[in-house]
């Protein structure tokens, strides 16, 4: 009986922020897998161990769930003006593909830190103590964010008391800064890409429902929690375990697509799960997280809740956290008028596991919105490092050069 070899690739697992993923230099990658295609495809599928029926991710580095079974490429910049790009895939559990349309704001974190680690940020540029910028190219998307990683004695500063709710444990302060997040599109002004801050959408099987579409860090459906018979406090079982519900966020997601001009068919929304995200929002209530630590209506400014590849997500992904601020800067939002109305420069919301702060700075020129940039913080730290294994398919071993054994 004959067996197929393994492929053994270095990679680093990492959690930032909120998520973890399998990080790799693009050197270290077999070279049929350095160009992106469906050989590509196929190898970081298997790392991560889907399809998985079992939804489990037993034979594979993810965590059956949205924010643990993603893969990130880094490699040497390939612009002018930056360190390095910053590749990311988001893998379904059950499905055999990877969704490249947009950016993970929480791996984003990790991004410096393993890029300083592993050289590929200019030695003259990383100091032993202080604050090292790294500037990162974006590739999925096509924009520049900034990650102020501190160090300490010439190695990035993984420990310390910064504390992340959604994460267990303390760990080192890393800042973000997302320059120019919105996607102005060619005709310079699509951040709103249908040029409204809120309306109407129609939802096939549905009926209408009030939006905002903004596309700011990543294209996103903001809705009312009354609209969907919610009140903004509920935690994951609350809308999980609700397959109804669930399907008409769908309905809304893949309706907000199509209105966004991402796809041309609510069919097609299903092949493209990462983008665009659905969240709701409600004015502040008291609530209790996720990890039992009360949340006062006098500390925040909204409450939130995000569906991140058709669940609801444990506490906000990082780009929808970005969307989310540059909405409530904008008057007549759906997420503005949620947190009372008015002009702000920062918001702070509940989402299930707690709360966060976001910065964004927003402003109207000539009767359209843009943002120039949107901070904050997260933090990022090293899991594991070493190399994988992967069962080799007939055309990788092909690819690699390897015999069959």
């Amino acid at each position: 009986m004959s067996s197929l070899p393994q492929l053994r690739i270095p990679a680093t697992y990492m959690r930032g922020g909120t998520s973890k993923g399998v990080f790799f230099r693009l050197q270290d990658l077999p070279d049929f897998a350095q160009a992106r295609g469906p050989a590509r495809d196929a190898l970081l599928v298997r790392v991560i161990g889907s399809p998985d029926p079992y939804g489990k991710h037993t034979d594979g580095m993810g965590g059956a769930t949205s924010s643990t079974s993603k893969v990130v490429i880094i490699s040497k910049a390939s612009v002018p003006d930056h360190d390095v790009d910053y590749l990311y895939g988001q893998v379904p559990i059950e499905g055999d593909f990877i969704d490249w349309s947009g950016n993970c704001g929480n791996l984003s974190s990790a991004v410096g830190p393993f890029a300083i680690a592993n050289g590929l940020v200019d030695p003259s540029r990383v100091p032993r103590e202080g604050t090292c910028t790294v500037r990162i190219w974006q590739a999925n998307i096509g924009k520049t964010i900034i990650a102020h990683v501190p160090m300490r004695d010439g190695q990035v500063q993984e420990t310390g008391d910064f504390e992340l709710d959604g994460v267990a444990f303390p760990a080192a302060e890393i800042q973000l800064e997302f320059l120019d997040p919105a996607d102005e599109g060619e005709d310079g002004g699509a951040m709103f890409p249908t040029g409204h801050v809120a309306e109407t959408l129609e939802v096939p099987g549905f009926g209408t429902v009030e939006a905002t579409l903004i596309n700011a860090g990543v294209p996103m459906v903001f809705v009312e929690a009354a609209a969907l018979g919610c009140d903004g406090t509920e935690l994951q079982p609350a809308i999980n375990e609700n397959p109804a519900l669930l399907a008409r966020l769908e309905a809304i997601r893949a309706a907000g697509a199509v209105r966004m001009g991402l796809i041309d068919d609510v069919v097609k929304a299903a092949g493209r799960p990462l983008t665009p995200k659905v969240a709701f929002v409600a004015p502040p209530a008291d609530y209790v997280a996720s990890s039992g630590k009360p949340v006062r209506a006098a500390d925040i400014d909204l409450l939130a809740r995000a569906i991140s590849m058709g669940k609801l997500h444990h506490a906000m992904m990082g780009t929808a956290a970005v969307a989310l601020a540059t909405a409530a800067a904008v008057r007549g939002t759906l997420v503005n008028r949620a947190a009372g109305g008015g002009e702000r420069e920062a918001v702070r919301f509940g989402h299930p596991s707690g709360t966060l702060r976001v910065g964004a700075q927003a402003r109207e020129v000539e009767g359209k919105w843009t943002v120039t940039r949107a901070i904050m913080s997260r933090s990022a730290r090293v899991l594991m490092e070493g190399a994988v294994r992967v069962p080799a398919e007939p055309f990788m071993i092909a690819a690699a050069g390897l015999r069959d054994s």
